[in-house]
């Protein structure tokens, strides 16, 4: 297959919004790392983890402004509708697409795609509402520099440099620098969660990034490179923009499955996939370890929240109170205590991981309204 071409860019200057970009802002899952701040109804996008007084999916909103301006768009569950909208009253009424059930990250940036396709939009980036990103001015020069490759006819990632042998993520491995493209790089290949001694190999190689699953990408060229895959998936997801009345009708059928599965890693097998290095402080805070090292030196203790409900002695770690209880803790290091009204969490940093097996467990008691 061809591989595609460069093309001049066209996104501005440094600050200024990008001619015919759309920025697409899947809001999904349940975060249960993080139960039971984080639940099925409450997901982590919706609470402010940082302490700014602006939700995750707020400050997503805040950072992609800049670059998009009102061409924001919010992909989420109907369950959390009423509270996008509600936290992000400057959207449009079309700007938020909600989804009758989770049918995983193809269709959900899909069916933007098939959305802005119609409306004729150029490029679209895909960015998940529930990260944090700690210096918006990097993280805006490599969106730039993935939309000009974007317009190019190149899947574009942004792979986030590394900072120590993580197990937890996925990583994409690049290549050669492109040609006419300006810090870009093609992908040899995307690989999947890996030990920590392979991860620290990686490291050692300097050839491999995070994958954080933020994509840039012409919509037609994503629906195209989709129904390489899965024609019939591409056509239903075209036929859903073309008819949005049939969506409770057609979104069952809709295959489950990532992006990354579904589009990227055959793309970047047919050489068409590039991506631009991102260092700009990047956390998917995906447990209360991520959140606390975010948060506060090691030797400390954090508290997300009021602190009049907290006292503390010799320890250290993270308190997150929430209900009218006080909170005390004595002499223990790297703890974590999460309050609310109707549940208590207290775990260490380093078992923080094992939270969603508590969830796993009240599901399947059928605890449901804990979840």
């Amino acid at each position: 297959m061809t591989s595609p071409t460069p093309t001049s860019a066209r996104t501005g200057p440094s600050g200024s919004e990008i001619e015919g970009f759309w920025a697409v802002v899947p809001a999904g899952g349940a975060g249960t790392r993080l139960w039971p701040l984080s639940r099925s109804g409450a997901p982590k996008f919706l609470h402010d983890l940082t302490g700014t007084g602006r939700t995750l999916l707020q400050q997503t909103r805040d950072r992609l402004a800049p670059l998009a301006g009102e061409r924001v768009m919010v992909v989420t569950g109907q369950a959390h509708e009423v509270a996008v909208r509600q936290q992000l009253p400057e959207l449009a009424a079309d700007h938020v697409l909600a989804e009758p059930s989770p049918r995983d990250s193809m269709a959900a940036i899909g069916w933007a795609a098939a959305v802005l396709e119609r409306r004729g939009a150029e490029v679209m980036g895909s960015f998940a509402a529930d990260h944090v990103i700690t210096d918006d001015s990097a993280f805006g020069a490599a969106v730039r520099s993935a939309v000009d490759a974007a317009r190019g006819g190149w899947l574009a990632t942004i792979g986030i440099q590394p900072t120590f042998a993580s197990a937890a993520f996925g990583y994409v491995r690049h290549g050669d620098p492109l040609p006419g493209l300006e810090g870009v790089r093609s992908v040899i290949g995307f690989v999947e969660k890996p030990s920590v001694p392979v991860a620290a190999t990686y490291l050692a190689s300097g050839d491999y990034r995070w994958n954080a699953g933020m994509f840039v990408v012409r919509p037609g060229v994503l629906l195209d490179l989709l129904a390489e895959q899965d024609p019939r998936f591409a056509m239903a997801l075209r036929e859903l923009a073309a008819e949005p009345d049939s969506l409770t009708e057609r979104w069952p059928g809709l295959p489950r499955i990532a992006i990354d599965h579904a589009v990227a890693e055959p793309a970047a097998a047919d050489g068409r996939v590039a991506t631009v290095p991102g260092s700009f402080g990047w956390d998917d805070v995906g447990d209360f370890d991520s959140l606390a090292g975010l948060l506060g030196e090691a030797a400390s203790l954090t508290v997300l929240g009021e602190d009049s409900r907290v006292r503390a002695s010799n320890a250290s770690g993270l308190v997150v109170p929430g209900s009218d209880r006080l909170v005390a803790v004595v002499g223990i290091d790297d703890v974590v205590v999460v309050d609310t009204d109707d549940a208590l969490l207290v775990t260490s940093r380093e078992r923080a991981q094992e939270v969603k097996a508590i969830v796993a467990a009240l599901k399947e008691s059928g605890q449901t309204e804990l979840t």
